[in-house]
């Protein structure tokens, strides 16, 4: 089932079930879809371009959090948390923080890495594998952890 047709699925379940603040959530993906659709000019998005709006809307609302966090606005944090536990039904299955650094570890001795200098060679080699299914941050730590 597509991205398209399981939002579709989920919209239905959500408006039945009365569930708002999910209506809300899938309404807005479906609405970045679009527009990302009709801004590439194209009928339908890839996997991966769906895959990076999910992920660019994923890191808006954890920036967001942060934000709030440090204004002291506790209401609108919790908005946020609860929209990217929704979002995160629909992003593919997060890696454990042993596999991600394996596959730091395995892209540093494919492209012989050996200092810091190398930092920029590693993560865009790295950062196609795990898309969608890590935050950059955390490779970016890794990363810089294994190199010095």
């Amino acid at each position: 089932m597509s991205l398209i047709e399981r939002l579709n699925e989920d919209m239905k379940q959500a408006m039945k079930a009365k569930e708002k603040l999910k209506l809300s959530v899938i309404r807005m993906i479906k609405a970045s879809l679009q527009n990302e659709r009709i801004q590439l000019g194209v009928h339908e998005l890839s996997e991966d371009e769906e895959l990076t709006i999910l992920s660019r809307e994923m890191k808006q609302r954890t920036d967001s959090i942060k934000e709030f966090q440090e204004a002291g606005r506790e209401d609108l944090t919790k908005r946020l948390e609860d929209e990217i536990k929704i979002l995160q039904a629909y992003m593919p299955e997060q890696l454990s923080d042993e596999e991600l650094a394996e596959i730091v570890k395995t892209t540093i001795s494919e492209v012989n890495a050996t200092s810091k200098k190398d930092f920029g060679k590693v993560m865009g080699q790295v950062m196609p594998k795990v898309k969608g299914k890590t935050d950059g941050s955390k490779v970016q730590k890794l990363v810089q952890e294994y190199l010095s």
